[in-house]
């Protein structure tokens, strides 16, 4: 096995575990925000910008993973 090839290895798992958690981490936010407004109609300007806030530090999170991936791979 070659250094190229392992790098590319190392890339795929790491973009690969990188936005998994930030996916489920989502689809949690997500759901839970939907739910608060359902119980409460009257909090849904408020309760979109927190998920709005909170999905955008997740999805940093994704972009990290990205470009780790991108150093492990071309340097």
């Amino acid at each position: 096995m070659t250094s190229e090839m392992l790098n590319v290895i190392v890339a795929g798992a790491t973009i690969a575990l990188g936005t998994i958690a930030p996916a489920v981490a989502m689809g949690m936010i997500i759901s839970k925000a939907l739910e608060a407004i359902g119980r409460n109609p009257e909090t849904e300007g408020p309760v979109r910008t927190t998920m709005v806030l909170g999905v955008a530090f997740v999805e940093s999170i994704a972009i990290f993973a990205l470009v780790i991936a991108l150093i492990v791979k071309f340097v």
